[in-house]
């Protein structure tokens, strides 16, 4: 069965900017002379920031491609590879959104925008649209976390791994 791929192609334009919107927003922090400090580990500090908007970048790219591949192995007629990498470009994303954990707040506009972006598209799974809110909403940067032991805490009472 093919792909639907205006639908794809559509997906892969709001995949490109998002992408661009967060790359402005890299371009930005790397203006910044702390943000070269990659040692940091404290959360919302510059090296943290800088290295959560390359995660969302990268995440985003990422997806791009899978979401072009899989509309290039449906022009071809390669069903099944199409399939298996469009579920690909839709697994819950490893860095997005939870790299604006490691951003200070408030997060850059176009961080805000991108991932606002990404929430509305309806691509991703309901799991990543509640982990943008999330994200969004909290006040100040929570990872790395100042206490690991909490935070595992924390991460086994919700439920996660």
């Amino acid at each position: 069965m093919a792909l639907d791929l205006p639908e794809l192609e559509r997906v892969a334009h709001a995949l490109e900017e998002a992408h661009v919107l967060l790359e402005s927003d890299r371009k930005r922090l790397e203006e910044q002379p702390r943000a070269s400090a990659l040692a940091d580990t404290v959360a919302g500090s510059p090296a943290q920031t800088l290295r959560g908007v390359r995660d969302l970048s990268e995440e985003m790219a990422k997806s791009r491609q899978q979401v072009a591949l899989a509309a290039g192995y449906s022009v071809l007629g390669f069903d099944h590879r199409a399939e298996h990498t469009l579920n690909m470009a839709r697994k819950y994303l490893v860095s997005f959104p939870s790299g604006a954990d490691r951003m200070a707040r408030p997060l850059g506009e176009a961080t805000v925008r991108a991932l606002e972006l990404i929430r509305d598209l309806g691509f991703f799974s309901a799991e990543v649209s509640v982990a943008i809110d999330v994200a969004l909403a909290a006040p100040q940067a929570t990872y790395p976390p100042a206490d690991w032991d909490a935070w595992m805490r924390e991460r086994m009472q919700r439920g996660e791994r």
